[in-house]
């Protein structure tokens, strides 16, 4: 019964499990295997496989982090995403939606942290993430998310980005091209990249996009791939409630 009750601390509540959060047989995205199936307990089945314990690992949110919607929100999504990976992009958009519906009543907010992975996209994603911070750094947090947007429109994704296209993307956005050329020849943010690489190395993240949702009640679930609006809405609805 202890070991059970220790498991809790780190899973989901069995009726939040039940209540349609991850329907059976549905494909969880992922960039390292997008077609691995999601995993559904059957009735009265332990659910400790769903969520792995070393989700407890991962850094808190602070002010130094890219949070679009209300920081003090009482759930926050934290997503560990490669701009080359064409699952990211999808759920990006999925994210969009939810932060358009949840983030006017401050009640969710999205928090995006780099996680590139060099063994599908070598060098790009890397210089892309780096890209993005250099975005930040000239035009803030709005500038940010607005780069990040802009690339995925324009990206094939799977490492076909252009790395010539990057000073382009940032006067897209009304960012000086000039000035955002010197920030990102410096390479001054790739240890920014690297210390979110291994925050979700820490946490288990193998493939991406992988997202960990805080509750009201600080417990800590994970979103394993592209899941869609509709599941990513439940989730929510559901840690409202754990309180």
């Amino acid at each position: 019964m202890n070991n059970m009750q220790n498991n809790n601390q780190y899973i989901m509540p069995a009726a939040i499990v039940f209540s349609g959060l991850i329907v059976a047989g549905a494909l969880v995205y992922s960039n390292v295997n997008p077609k691995k199936e999601a995993y559904l307990p059957k009735q009265g089945e332990p659910a400790a496989d769903i969520q792995p314990s070393n989700v407890e690992n991962i850094k808190p949110v602070t002010s130094s982090d890219h949070v679009l919607g209300n920081p003090s929100a009482p759930v926050k999504i934290i997503e560990f995403s490669d701009l080359e990976c064409p699952f990211c992009k999808k759920f990006h958009w999925t994210m969009q939606t939810i932060v358009e519906e949840y983030g006017k009543n401050g009640q969710a907010a999205w928090v995006y942290r780099h996680f590139p992975i060099d063994s599908r996209h070598p060098v790009k994603a890397r210089k892309a993430a780096e890209a993005t911070e250099c975005a930040n750094e000239l035009g803030g947090n709005e500038k940010f998310w607005a780069y990040i947007e802009r690339y995925f429109e324009i990206t094939p994704s799977n490492n076909n980005i252009d790395l010539a296209q990057l000073p382009q993307i940032a006067e897209d956005v009304g960012l000086d091209k000039s000035k955002f050329e010197s920030c990102l020849a410096s390479g001054k943010y790739a240890k920014h990249i690297e210390d979110d690489y291994q925050d979700g190395v820490a946490v288990g993240v193998e493939g991406t996009p992988y997202s960990i949702l805080i509750a009201p009640n600080n417990q800590k679930f994970v979103i394993n791939g592209a899941l869609s609006y509709a599941t990513v809405k439940q989730l929510i609805d559901s840690s409202l409630k754990l309180k």
